[in-house]
């Protein structure tokens, strides 16, 4: 399964690109989205995830297509805005039926069902990834379909204070 994300509109979706936007905050919150799926994502959804951000007003030293953490990060410097990159990797996309795109955008998913592919929210993949990781981190619990054992039976205590050789006025 390969996995190609909106960057920016999963990162508002999930709360790390505020509405303000000041000196810094498009690196900080690309970052903060990268880190977040780095440790949300398994070793094999990383080696198939691909993050695309808008590349308008991007400083000029950011590669246009690097890895972090296993993940292929990309910025959309020849196209006018992430959108038309993440649609063209869907077109281009040789086995559709395995690809999902993640954003909230109606035209992506839309492009995205068209060839076959998964159309997920963004708000929604997120919440995922969360509880997943949230129920990794809480320790097992006990199956509640699982039950203690029974009780001794009389006669088993019987057998069993025979076999340790213990005399039942011994006990209070």
């Amino acid at each position: 399964m390969r996995i190609l994300i909106d960057g920016y509109n999963l990162a508002h979706a999930a709360g790390i690109l505020a509405t303000n936007i000041g000196p810094g905050t498009l690196r900080r919150a690309r970052d903060g989205l990268v880190g977040f799926l780095a440790a949300s994502l398994t070793e094999r959804e990383k080696r198939g995830a691909t993050v695309v951000f808008d590349a308008k007003d991007a400083p000029a030293d950011l590669p246009g297509d690097s890895k972090v953490d296993g993940i292929r990060v990309l910025f959309a410097f020849d196209h006018p805005s992430a959108d038309e990159l993440i649609e063209e990797l869907i077109f281009a996309d040789s086995a559709p039926r395995q690809l999902v795109v993640v954003s909230g955008d109606r035209r992506l998913q839309v492009a995205a069902r068209k060839r076959g592919a998964q159309a997920v929210e963004s708000e929604a993949w997120h919440e995922t990834l969360r509880r997943r990781r949230r129920e990794e981190r809480q320790p097992s619990r006990p199956n509640p379909e699982s039950k203690p054992a029974p009780p001794q039976s009389p006669d088993e205590v019987e057998d069993w204070l025979r076999f340790f050789d213990v005399d039942e006025g011994d006990f209070p």
